[in-house]
This record gives structure tokens, sequence and C-alpha cells, in this order.
């Protein structure tokens, strides 16, 4: 059993920039699709980016398109969202899972802590 585990988050000023790591333990997840996920307060969690195995394919969630930057290393068994020019919206607790496939964005692996990121105005 693959556990996820979240990085990278923090407190940062709108327009700023954050990069999340999502690693895994337990087993690699290399041959996994994985995506990032957030939810923010009295909200449903939210699809946000998303990733296949090989990296080749990328999907991302309109309000992130041109902002956030999804990318993997298999060798570190390492996902990582480069997110830029944050917005006040942005603010959630980010989480990363292994989804069903990169395209279809359903989650399959259980969450795990998350991620507080904070943007301010």
């Amino acid at each position: 059993q693959v556990q996820l585990v979240e990085s990278g988050g923090g407190l940062v000023q709108a327009g700023g920039s954050l990069r999340l790591s999502c690693t895994a333990s337990g087993r690699t997840f290399s041959t996994d699709d994985v995506g990032w996920f957030r939810q923010a307060p009295g909200k449903e969690r939210e699809f946000v980016a998303s990733i296949s195995w090989g990296g080749g394919d990328k999907y991302y969630a309109e309000s992130v398109e041109g902002r956030f930057t999804i990318s993997r290393d298999n060798t570190k068994s390492m996902v990582a969202l480069q997110m830029n020019t944050l917005k006040p919206e942005d603010t959630a607790v980010y989480f990363c899972t292994i989804v069903k496939s990169a395209f279809g964005k359903e989650p399959l692996g259980s969450w795990g802590q998350g991620t507080q990121v904070t943007v301010s105005s």
C-alpha cells in the first residue's frame, strides 16, 4: 500500500509562488497516475491537476491553467506542483493521491494530511 505525503505549503502574498511536493512511501508510484486536489474551508474537495505515470499527459483545472505546473521524477518517487501567480482564492489544503487515470481524475488512494497553502491579499 503506497502512502503519499504532501509538503511545501505555507503563507505567501498574492502574486507569489510555492512548490508543493508529493512523495511516496511503502512502494514506488512510478506506474501510477497521480493527481493534486484541494479543499478550501466550507467547500468540497476539487481537482487541481493530474499527471500520467510517464509524465507525458497532464491535465489542469481551468482555474489554475497557465499558473500551475505539475511534474514528476519517478527516480525519486516524487510529484511536484509548481504554483505561480497565486491568488487568495487558491487558499486551501492541498492533497495528492493516486488517480484512476490522469484524464479521468478519479481518486483511488486514501487521503493524507495535506499541506496548507494560504495566499494573503
